[in-house]
């Protein structure tokens, strides 16, 4: 692999601004590596599709990634990593966000792990599966939460609406007694004061962002695909309809303002 195959970007996607929280993880793990962040935003929220029309959306996402040069990509949407990415064959190296959360959250879990995410993704069992593969004994509870995107989409990530439709989201979960809460949906990490609130203290919750972004630098090293550059890369982020409300919550997870180009991936 040359030097300049090394310097091209590393493409991210996720249907809208949730997936910035895996960028932020990115950039503090791999300094040195240009981002290339796609937010389908246009077509947002996955979660409530269908299974062939999220993998059709993926399939396109991942297609106009390739085509502006990138070297691997992260899917940074859970309900693309359950629903569309094990049926995509792709040229480059590619991660979901499945696998990571659910590793953190075995090596976490005492007894009792709970998962909430989008419908298509709790009904795709993707995290029960990948969790039993790793802890056949581990008991999992799920909880589909579809109003969570909304809720951070609109900027109402810590306020008395969240945090009583978190309160009824996640009563059966606590009656469970899980001590460990997967957050499987990257929007959700931005509720996470409300979470905290809900759940308790003694509950450990998992943002997957941090562990994907571990496997990316471990399969990227692996690959001979690192850029040589230790520090000063870039982040481009492209949206399929821009809005304030999207710079506004990138500001919050990114910690600095942003640029935005409008695609049209269709």
């Amino acid at each position: 692999m040359n030097d300049d195959s090394r310097s091209r970007p590393i493409g991210v996607f996720d249907s809208g601004v949730g997936g910035l929280t895996v960028v932020a993880a990115l950039r503090r793990r791999l300094p040195g590596e240009s981002i290339l962040y796609l937010g389908d935003t246009a077509r947002l929220p996955y979660g409530t599709k269908s299974p062939a029309t999220v993998e059709r959306y993926s399939q396109r996402n991942i297609e106009f990634l390739l085509e502006r040069g990138v070297k691997a990509v992260v899917v940074a949407c859970n309900t693309a990593s359950a629903l569309a990415l094990p049926h995509l064959t792709l040229p480059v190296p590619t991660w979901g966000v499945i696998e990571p959360g659910a590793r953190e959250a075995q090596r976490r879990a005492r007894n009792r792990v709970g998962v909430i995410a989008t419908e298509s993704t709790i009904a795709s069992s993707a995290y029960t599966r990948a969790l039993h593969q790793l802890a056949p004994n581990l008991e999992v509870s799920t909880r589909a939460c579809p109003l969570f995107v909304p809720l951070v989409e609109e900027g109402w990530t810590d306020d008395p609406i969240a945090e009583e439709i978190a309160e009824r989201y996640l009563a059966p979960l606590k009656a469970a007694g899980v001590d460990t809460l997967v957050l499987g949906c990257t929007h959700y990490p931005l509720l996470v004061p409300v979470l905290r609130r809900v759940m308790g203290e003694d509950v450990s919750l998992v943002d997957s962002a941090d562990a994907v972004a571990g496997a990316v630098a471990r399969g990227l090293a692996e690959a001979n695909l690192l850029n040589p550059a230790t520090g000063g890369g870039e982040a481009h982020f492209m949206v399929t309809d821009a809005s304030d409300r999207f710079r506004r919550i990138a500001r919050q997870i990114l910690e600095r303002d942003i640029s935005l180009e409008w695609v049209d991936v269709i």
